[in-house]
């Protein structure tokens, strides 16, 4: 593994105060089909769909998609939001 888990989520936390973040599953997907997307960060419960278009779009588009073992509600409580999140896209 390349960083440890406890980084990652502050890595997220520093990225949500620059409001370089995207969240959603529709937004990120949107932005990574275009190419705006440096990284991907998706749940360990997100739709195997949805992991599918993600993981073929990534390679497409050479964004690095980074498959987190937090569930959707862990991940909407680390970004501090009243809802579940699945996936989250870093724009470049």
């Amino acid at each position: 593994m390349a960083k440890k888990i406890d980084d990652i989520v502050k890595e997220i936390k520093g990225l949500l105060k620059k409001k370089n973040l995207i969240i959603g599953t529709e937004r990120a997907v949107k932005e990574l089909k275009k190419g705006a997307l440096s990284r991907i960060f998706l749940t360990s419960n997100v739709p195997e769909k949805i992991r599918a278009d993600i993981n073929y779009y990534g390679k497409l588009t050479k964004t690095e998609v980074i498959n987190l073992k937090y569930t959707n509600e862990e991940l909407g409580e680390i970004c501090k939001k009243p809802f579940p999140i699945s996936v989250l896209g870093l724009l470049r």
